[in-house]
């Protein structure tokens, strides 16, 4: 039987240490603050901001929500960009995407400050994650897979790491931010020649491909860890991966799962990256 590596030990770890920071904040009079912006009434960014609220209200973060009808005009996104950028007592930002007019996305996207982009929006932030170096963050996911190694002890450096999946939101930065911690990474996608057997080599799979059951038992091997991103609803309505749990479960070390795993982590990073934009702020770090 194979470890399962849940989530919800890491948020809580985070949010400990998070409460800490907040306090030092406050006691200089800095109030962490969150602008969260929602276009239209999409019930999967409902449900989230639910849950980024209460992630921020629990560690002490200040939310300030600004709301658009789904038919909400060029004009007035932008403009409350721009608001989001000018406002100093706002620290961070997350915008729900994809936005109805992909153009308009592409442009709010240019626009944000990279400094408040808590989510990877930018491309500032893009090139900080290649970089490791200037304004913005990671994408929540992406830095939720290197905390769940963290929090669970897996050694990074010298291992093989495969990635199933090339996206920018995710498959790419994460592969990039392993490769930071001194893994050899190999990105597999859809032209993979046999990607089962290049899976089969790593001692860590993350599997982002998008799509259900991915990942079965001929990508794994004995010992080996893999952390599954995938937010899927099967046939069955239920929530599931990418990786087919019930064939690799019982071969690999260690394995998280869906839901309750990955996922459960990404407000507590938000949060934790507001936290760090409000102490750059603040020059505290």
């Amino acid at each position: 039987m194979a470890e399962i590596l849940k989530g919800a030990p890491v948020a809580a770890a985070i949010s400990e240490d998070l409460i800490v920071r907040v306090d030092a904040l406050k006691a200089k009079g800095v109030v962490p603050t969150l602008a969260i912006m929602r276009v239209g009434e999409r019930p999967d960014d409902i449900s989230y901001e639910t849950g980024a609220m209460k992630r921020c209200d629990k560690v002490g973060i200040a939310v300030k929500n600004f709301r658009l009808p789904a038919d909400a005009s060029r004009e007035d996104i932008l403009a409350t960009i721009r608001e989001i950028n000018e406002d100093d007592s706002i620290h961070g930002c997350l915008m729900f995407r994809p936005l109805p007019d992909k153009k308009v996305e592409a442009e709010v996207c240019a626009m944000l400050d990279p400094a408040k982009d808590l989510d990877c929006m930018t491309s500032g932030s893009l090139a900080t994650v290649f970089a490791g170096r200037g304004a913005g963050y990671p994408p929540c996911t992406a830095q939720a897979c290197i905390e769940m190694l963290d929090h669970y002890g897996v050694e990074t450096t010298g291992k093989r790491a495969v990635v199933v999946g090339r996206s920018l939101v995710i498959g790419r930065p994460v592969a990039m931010m392993l490769m930071n911690k001194n893994a050899t990474v190999t990105i597999c996608h859809t032209k993979t020649v046999d990607m089962a057997s290049v899976a089969r080599e790593a001692d860590i799979v993350i599997a982002a491909a998008g799509h259900i059951g991915t990942v079965t038992k001929d990508f794994a091997k004995e010992g080996q860890v893999v952390l599954d991103v995938g937010i899927n609803m099967g046939a069955d309505g239920k929530l599931c991966g990418d990786v087919a749990f019930a064939e690799v479960e019982p071969i690999v070390g260690a394995i998280s799962p869906v839901p309750a795993g990955v996922g459960s982590v990404t407000t507590a990073v938000l949060a934790k990256h507001c936290i760090m934009a409000a102490e750059k702020k603040a020059g505290i770090r």
